[in-house]
């Protein structure tokens, strides 16, 4: 998805779908920093969806692991200023008034993973800076093995994505999504295999390590989800000047 088949981000995931989210990351910034162009840093960026619903009022700089993705973020965000690195030990030697990580924080596997990122967004925080996520799932609100599909088009192209999410280990901190596209293009079809493995942790979890990482924490509402399932923008403000 990320390399091979990031040509077709626009047809896996639409920008306009994420007008709705990135109202919540807005009205976090503007509460927490106040009027003016701030400068915020996404980690993970991935194609910039999310970003591109709030570089009309931000000045933004982001950070991805994959330069082919960069490379499509670049096409919708042309004023980002963009970095290929690797958020868990990425120092750009610059500090941000606010730091983000939109779903990408889900593929982080193990609590270490998670204690270095967060290093990371408190390396780029200016003093009072902000840092907010949102991981798909935690544990509480995983609902088991469960199935999604979904279609869209150009005028080249059907992209078509059914995935197949699932705990292999219960007793484990990660789940699974084992998707299949099927790409229809110059009237010829082919099926792809995929599999993306995700942390799964419990709330406490984020809360107690970006406590422990200097961060005061505060859950913001995010009903972001058609499935009305509950979920929360962690808002994490830095208390110190490190």
């Amino acid at each position: 998805m990320y390399d091979e088949f990031a040509h077709l981000w626009p047809l896996i995931s639409a920008p306009e779908d994420y007008e709705n989210e990135a109202s919540y990351w807005r009205d976090v910034l503007r509460a927490k920093l106040g009027p003016g162009r701030h400068e915020i840093l996404e980690l993970g960026v991935g194609g910039g969806n999310n970003l591109s619903h709030l570089t009309g009022e931000f000045k933004a700089t982001a950070v991805d692991r994959s330069a082919k993705m960069l490379s499509e973020c670049r096409k919708l965000n042309p004023t980002v200023e963009l970095h290929v690195g690797d958020m868990r030990s990425v120092r750009l030697g610059k500090k941000f008034k606010a730091v983000l990580i939109h779903d990408a924080i889900s593929y982080l596997l193990t609590e270490e993973d998670l204690r270095r990122t967060f290093a990371t967004a408190v390396a780029h925080l200016e003093p009072q800076g902000i840092f907010i996520t949102a991981p798909d799932w935690y544990e509480e609100t995983f609902p088991g093995t469960f199935v999604s599909l979904g279609t869209n088009s150009d005028d080249k192209t059907t992209f078509t994505q059914v995935e197949y999410t699932h705990t292999p280990d219960p007793n484990d901190n990660t789940y699974e999504s084992i998707m299949f596209y099927l790409i229809r293009e110059s009237g010829k079809i082919r099926a792809e295999p995929d599999r993306h493995i995700f942390g799964l942790f419990p709330l406490k979890t984020w809360l107690t390590l970006m406590s422990e990482a200097g961060l005061e924490v505060e859950k913001w509402p995010y009903d972001v989800h058609d499935n009305g399932r509950e979920s929360y923008l962690l808002v994490g403000k830095l208390n110190n000047a490190s």
